[in-house]
């Protein structure tokens, strides 16, 4: 497959990419294993911990096998393993996660929490390190630790392979070890439902493929859909007292924000998924409640009954595949809860704080465009700057007026979006050289 042009552009934009070093070889340091770290990260705003809980080990590794020491966004989170031996680094990954949008909540100063965090690295062939370290805000680093992984260490846990939740491939594009793999998780769907369930992942693949660039680039993923069954039907909604017996305990109301639907049981998540090929997912919730939640690397959760079910899986899929942040803001307030300092550039591609524009759009803006662009002008102009976006009316810009990160009713990504989705796709299936 030959690189496209996004491929370099995607390092070059990296918050934190490495310099030019040797490119690790996969098959010189990694099994062909994954490696599950289960960890909770705990306390409050003034002080954070992270705690190794488990590890798990299952067979195949279904993430990426290039670019192995570099990542394409920083996230809010990041994971590097180096040889315990040499000190080398050979993996990195990058995310986002509940606990760090929790850290920015009024509960947050008061009272400390604990959340279940997972990520899944390839096994190393020797001893390794591995670091986590979490971002503030600000993009500082607030907590780190630092742990040894022995591939023969009999406490890793092992999956069974004659132990594997029953799915079905939506969309299979290639082998599993070459494609990007997608997989869609039923929440709230009893075993009678499950019909129901796999029509809705259907729906939810035909959307996100709807969409550029992933229309485009469609033949470089897998979707598979598992078949995750819920004791009750439908998922928790707290406003109104009802609280169901679901796969992963998902609810409405997280943070107190009516239509946040995430879940916090993510050991669960990946328990159902062991002996799957997967590296991102979509849970889909069994009711016709609006609405959903997307976190960038760990996983989108939203509602398949809403008519809204369209716009809204493929948007919230732009957040946890892409890392892409929301372009809405709120005309009764200037910020929310400081979530994006207007003296800090965010890590996101499609937002600005105009501290380091040169590292997102400004080579798409056609010369002579006003800055800030005038929304009375977005119709001529197209890609610009324009003021309000990621919850804050001023301070903060979006590339164009209206964009699948910004409401339910815009046919598709604009422009930006879609570009940055380019390079995280490049990244993930296409060697560097």
């Amino acid at each position: 497959m030959k690189p496209t042009k996004n491929i370099l552009l995607s390092i070059a934009v990296a918050a934190t990419s490495l310099s030019a070093s040797a490119a690790v070889d996969f098959d010189k340091v990694f099994n062909d294993s994954t490696l599950r770290l289960d960890y909770i990260y705990s306390g409050k705003a003034d002080k954070q911990n992270v705690s190794l809980q488990a590890m798990h080990a299952s067979e195949g590794w279904y993430g990426r096998r290039h670019n192995l020491d570099r990542v394409p966004l920083k996230g809010k989170g990041q994971i590097t393993m180096t040889d315990a031996a040499t000190g080398d680094t050979i993996y990195r990954t990058a995310f986002s996660d509940l606990f760090l949008e929790w850290l920015e909540t009024d509960e947050a100063k008061t009272t400390a929490r604990a959340m279940q965090a997972t990520q899944n690295v390839p096994m190393p062939k020797n001893a390794a390190n591995v670091t986590v370290t979490l971002f503030n805000h600000r993009n500082e680093p607030i907590t780190e630790l630092t742990h040894q992984v022995d591939p023969t260490d009999i406490l890793i846990k092992r999956h069974r392979p004659d132990n594997i939740t029953p799915h079905r491939y939506i969309l299979k594009s290639g082998d599993p070890k070459e494609k990007i793999d997608v997989a869609i998780l039923a929440e709230g769907y009893t075993e009678a439902e499950m019909d129901t369930f796999y029509v809705h992942a259907a729906k939810a693949v035909e959307s996100i493929l709807s969409h550029s660039p992933f229309k485009d680039m469609a033949d470089r993923f897998n979707f598979v859909a598992v078949a995750s069954p819920s004791k009750d039907s439908g998922v928790s909604i707290p406003r109104f007292n009802d609280w169901k017996s679901t796969a992963f305990s998902s609810h409405f109301s997280t943070f107190y924000s009516n239509r946040y639907l995430t879940t916090s049981n993510v050991y669960d998540i990946h328990n159902v998924l062991a002996g799957i090929p997967y590296e991102h997912l979509v849970i889909l919730a069994n009711t016709n409640e609006y609405g959903g939640g997307g976190i960038f690397n760990a996983y989108t959760l939203t509602t398949a009954r809403n008519p809204l079910f369209w716009p809204v899986v493929t948007h919230e899929f732009g957040h946890s595949f892409g890392g892409l942040a929301d372009e809405y803001f709120y005309e009764h307030q200037d910020t929310m809860n400081d979530t994006y300092p207007l003296d800090i550039e965010p890590w996101e591609q499609n937002v600005t704080t105009m501290i380091d524009f040169d590292s997102k759009w400004k080579d798409m803006i056609k010369p002579g465009t006003p800055i800030p662009t005038p929304v009375a002008d977005a119709e001529k102009i197209g890609v610009g700057a324009y003021e309000g976006a990621a919850y804050s009316t001023k301070g903060i810009y979006r590339p164009v007026d209206h964009c699948r990160m910004r409401d339910n009713f815009t046919k598709d990504f604009c422009p930006v979006c879609s570009r940055s989705l380019a390079r995280i796709i490049d990244f993930y299936t296409i060697e560097e050289k």
